[in-house]
């Protein structure tokens, strides 16, 4: 089994050669260790060349030597799987590349005496003898403080902040030809009656046709145009009677 100095790393290892990472236990940052060649990975190649070379001298020469090639290249089969299994012998190159992946790249970490994690120059404050995380530089700090205290500066005067004033109403125009709700142009949507305004009787306002109240003075738009004097019946709006001249 392997023994690291750190437990963040991972095997790059293959057939062919010896490769590792090792991460900084902080930012997560890799470094890897140089690639180291395989001598059993040499030793199958040369297994398998000799073994083809067999097989096509048997199948020139016949006979014995056919035999003799075909003898090679099983043992030639039975190594490359024992190979695909890593083999004592890979595995002990594996632990002789490791410790030399180890000695390559400690010396770019540096271990926390604080929480015990080895992490990399971006990660390790000098001044202090510390990791970042247990103390974080003077000026990184100070400017990750000020930064965020402007943020809640920002969000308590965003929260205070009136940023639209006026008034939230609907208004709904019925059509005076079909009596349905017509929009908003100057026709009908509905039958395309033109629409207008007419004023009120009141306080001479324009409101929409089909409102039943002024919207300024909240007064009916259709006044009874009856004469209390003579009880004629005056068409709505009047001011004064047409029969007799009494104020309406």
């Amino acid at each position: 089994m392997l023994h690291s100095f750190t437990r963040n790393y991972n095997d790059l290892s293959t057939d062919a050669g010896f490769q590792f990472e090792f991460y900084c236990d902080c930012c997560g940052n890799g470094v890897k260790s140089s690639f180291i060649e395989s001598s059993t990975y040499h030793k199958k190649q040369k297994s398998q060349r000799i073994g083809s070379f067999s097989s096509a001298l048997g199948g020139f020469l016949g006979g014995v030597g056919g035999d003799l090639g075909n003898m090679i290249n099983q043992g030639s089969d039975f190594l490359s799987n024992r190979l695909d299994g890593q083999s004592p012998e890979w595995r002990k190159e594996q632990e002789t590349a490791f410790d030399a992946a180890q000695a390559e790249v400690q010396p770019l970490f540096r271990k926390c005496p604080s929480c015990n994690r080895w992490v990399d120059a971006d990660c390790w404050n000098e001044d202090e003898g510390l990791c970042t995380e247990c103390a974080p530089r003077e000026a990184s700090y100070v400017a990750k403080a000020r930064n965020e205290a402007m943020r809640r500066n920002i969000d308590e005067a965003a929260e205070s902040a009136t940023v639209w004033q006026g008034k939230i109403e609907t208004r709904t125009t019925v059509c005076p030809n079909c009596g349905k709700p017509a929009g908003t142009g100057k026709f009908c949507n509905e039958c395309g009656a033109p629409l207008g305004t007419q004023r009120c009787p009141n306080c001479g306002a324009s409101v929409a046709l089909g409102l039943k109240f002024c919207g300024e003075c909240g007064s009916p738009m259709q006044k009874s145009g009856k004469c209390p004097n003579c009880g004629f019946e005056n068409e709505p709006g009047m001011k004064f009677c047409g029969e007799c001249g009494t104020k309406l």
